[in-house]
Parts: structure tokens; C-alpha cells; sequence
């Protein structure tokens, strides 16, 4: 059952055509990797799933809501919905790692019981359960994407979308969040990441799309 859809997508900025005529399906519980070079639009597209940007032409639905009806509104709802990685971590530097991962609830007015359970499972998932009250910058780069991806996953997300999430990690590192993004994936939340790093991904068993040109295609193989 599709998760999201895209309809003859395009996107631009003034003259500046990022996207072109991009049609996409990502099932519920599905695993996909986007690739492409650094500028490329993966970021674009990754924005137009969870509504921070809006088609110049065409549609997204996602979750049952369509690009061309929502209202603002329900653009929260659907957020809450949707886990979001980034690759610079976004990391509130004053707050320790349980209140950057609790913030995700507070906004909800999640109850402050429920609230504990879920940050302290969602941190324990990523391994960081003894790292709770430790502050960001107290935390190795690789420590602080988990702070990240905790926060993104706390709200029971259907979907995850990483943006170049290892794009500040080293190799090792990087393939340890992998890792646990397949560990999430297993257990029901759909993955879409996007990198421009083809070593990260190589032999992964999940499907790739690839951007290039503005155009969005099934992965053939070549040089990203």
C-alpha cells in the first residue's frame, strides 16, 4: 500500500528548474535510497514529502493527504507522522540529550509519564540509554546523529527521511546509523535516505532511485 505518491512533480526555483516531471512510489515499511551528486535535488524532494516545500506542478499524497488541498492546519498532523534526519544533527546545544528527544513530545503536550517512557526507549534503541543527560557537545558526531535519530523516531513515525544523514561522519560511523536505520526499518517504520555517498550503500538490498539531470529514475548503475 502506497505511503507516498508523486504525480508528474516538478519543482522550481525562478528560472532555476530543480525537479522535472518526477513520478515516485514509496510503499509502508519499504526501504529506499536516493542518490545523486550534492545539488542535485534529493533535499528538494526529501522537503516536498513532508510538506516544507510545495510542487510548482503536480501532486504529492502523502499519508492520504494531497499537496493540492491540504490545509495548514493539518500540515503539524502530518509532520508527526513523518521522522526527519538531517545531516548537521540540529541539536538544541543547551539541552541534554533526553530534553533534545523529549522536545519532539513536549510540542505534542504529550502526557510527562508517557513522555519519559518513550524518550528513554527511543534512546535506548539508538544506544544511547547512558548517555541521557549529557550534553551535545559531550558527545562524539556519531553520538549526537543518534540524539538526532531519537528524536525523530520517538513519535512512533510511519516514515523516516534521512538527508545525507552521515554526510558529517566518517565512513565507520556512518555505516553504524545505516545500521540502525535497517534495525527501525524491520520494525515497520519505511526508510527513504538520501546520500551521494554509493560506498555507504553498496549492497544494501533495498531499492535506489537516482536524480540527475532534474529527472528521477530507477538506478542503472554509473557514477553519481
Amino acid at each position: 500500500m502506497a505511503l507516498v505518491q508523486m504525480f508528474h512533480v516538478s519543482k522550481s526555483f525562478g528560472a532555476v528548474d530543480v525537479l522535472e516531471d518526477v513520478n515516485f512510489r514509496l510503499d509502508r515499511g519499504e526501504f529506499v535510497c536516493l542518490t545523486g551528486a550534492t545539488g542535485s535535488g534529493k533535499s528538494t524532494l526529501l522537503k516536498l514529502i513532508y510538506l516544507e516545500e510545495r510542487p510548482t506542478e503536480g501532486q504529492v499524497v502523502v499519508e492520504g493527504f494531497n499537496s493540492d488541498n491540504i490545509r495548514q492546519r493539518e500540515v503539524p498532523i502530518l509532520r508527526r507522522r513523518i521522522g526527519v534526519l538531517f545531516q548537521d544533527f540540529k541539536l538544541l546545544r543547551e539541552r541534554t540529550a533526553f530534553e533534545n528527544v523529549s522536545f519532539a513530545l513536549n510540542v505534542t503536550g504529550a502526557p510527562l509519564k508517557e513522555t519519559r517512557r518513550r524518550v528513554t526507549r527511543a534512546l535506548t534503541q539508538v544506544g544511547l540509554g547512558h548517555k541521557r543527560n549529557a550534553f551535545p557537545g559531550e558527545l562524539s558526531g556519531g553520538e549526537q546523529q543518534r540524539v538526532a535519530l531519537a528524536r525523530a523516531i520517538v513519535n512512533d513515525p510511519v516514515l523516516l527521511i534521512a538527508d545525507e544523514p552521515t554526510g558529517n561522519l566518517d565512513l565507520a560511523v556512518g555505516q553504524e546509523i545505516v545500521e540502525l536505520f535497517q534495525k527501525i526499518n524491520q520494525q515497520g517504520t519505511a526508510v527513504i535516505m538520501a546520500t551521494h555517498n554509493l560506498g555507504l550503500i553498496e549492497g544494501l538490498p533495498y531499492r535506489r532511485l537516482h536524480l540527475q539531470d532534474s529527472l528521477l529514475a530507477e538506478w542503472e548503475g554509473g557514477s553519481a
